[in-house]
């Protein structure tokens, strides 16, 4: 199984590079995790979805439907293309450090 070390932590990544175990996430991670998807930059917007996908998974223990992502954060799907250009599933959740959606986020 791949791993990436950050800040001195051996963190553990799927095939396609999600977090296996979500807890180790911080903002470090997100901003290693964004370079490794061309992200050069995490916004205030990056971390309006970032955090909206973090809470949401805390509570429900899955990750929101791409409409209520949208209404939720008052970003367009097309916005958060722009902010995440490989969508909300592989990109945004990847960042947010939730596993990998198994349905259509």
């Amino acid at each position: 199984m791949p791993s990436t070390i950050i800040n001195g932590v051996e963190i553990e990544l799927d095939e396609d590079g999600f977090m296996i175990d979500p807890d180790l996430w911080n903002e470090d991670v997100a901003r290693a995790l964004a370079a490794s998807e061309g992200i050069d930059e995490l916004t205030e917007d990056h971390w309006k979805i970032i955090n909206y996908l973090r809470d949401y998974f805390k509570q429900y223990h899955i990750a929101p439907m791409v409409r209520k992502l949208c209404k939720e954060t008052g970003c367009s799907l097309k916005y958060i293309y722009d902010l995440f250009p490989s969508g909300p599933a592989k990109g945004a959740c990847k960042l947010a450090g939730l596993p990998k959606p198994t349905g259509c986020v």
